[in-house]
């Protein structure tokens, strides 16, 4: 893991709830997010836990608990369903046991909330957890309809806002097409986070690129905080 990666996760939270509009990336994002705090760990030989929570029950699609196999090998939790495993179950059920890893204070946890203001109705339940130590973050993609502009994006952030209660601590510029993906989308969506961030205060806390897909060289002297993203979420079978 780069200086650059250490630094965006050091500026987190130890509770770090992810939002962002349907095809936004929020799910990649959380999962890319954890399996580097997870190296982060290794590497500094540290102790703490790691977590993740999919508290996404609006959409049936590209969950973070798809990946449970591949973040549990890498000493990650995952929490979320009570049909654990069962990634087809529609109903919203949640099991009492996602609460431990929020009460676990040596338990660094990402919460992936589903994709609008009705996804982030649930975060409510479990307000009582996010006073002190929290990082809310609302990832953005310049390249999908209703984030495509200032209006929509502040439309968004507020709705989510409205919904959960909380309030958004930064942005995460994820402007992608996956495999489609070029410098010139993230640098696009950087001037857009840029121009929220103006009129919101937020920050702007990262600038992500696909892996395999983007050359990180291509976006030298935009970001001083570049993630890179693997595809964890995204099916080869898409792609063909």
């Amino acid at each position: 893991m780069s200086e650059i990666e250490k630094s965006l996760t050091n500026r987190l939270g130890r509770k770090i709830i992810v939002t962002g509009h349907y095809g936004s990336g929020k799910t990649e994002f959380s999962v890319s997010l954890a399996m580097q705090l997870g190296c982060l760990r290794n590497r500094s030989d540290s102790s703490y836990d790691i977590a993740i929570i999919d508290l996404d029950i609006v959409n049936p699609y590209f969950r973070s608990r798809e990946r449970r196999d591949l973040l549990e090998s890498s000493g990650i939790a995952v929490y979320g369903s009570l049909f654990d495993k069962e990634i087809t179950a529609e109903l919203p059920a949640l099991g009492a046991s996602l609460r431990a890893p929020l009460e676990n204070s040596s338990c660094r946890v990402i919460i992936d909330v589903g994709g609008n203001e009705i996804g982030a109705l649930v975060l409510k339940q479990f307000s009582k957890y996010f006073t002190d130590d929290t990082t809310m973050l609302v990832v953005v993609n310049a390249n999908r309809p209703d984030t495509g502009d200032l209006s929509g994006v502040l439309e968004h952030i507020t709705a989510i806002e409205k919904s959960s209660g909380l309030t958004v601590s930064g942005l995460v510029n994820n402007t992608h097409l996956l495999r489609e993906t070029t410098a010139s989308d993230i640098k696009r969506g950087q001037t857009l986070c840029k121009e929220v961030s103006g009129k919101t205060g937020k920050h702007l806390i990262c600038d992500c690129y696909p892996v395999g897909v983007v050359d990180p060289h291509e976006l030298a002297g935009i970001s001083e905080n570049l993630m890179p993203l693997g595809l964890y979420m995204r099916p080869t079978w898409l792609d063909k």
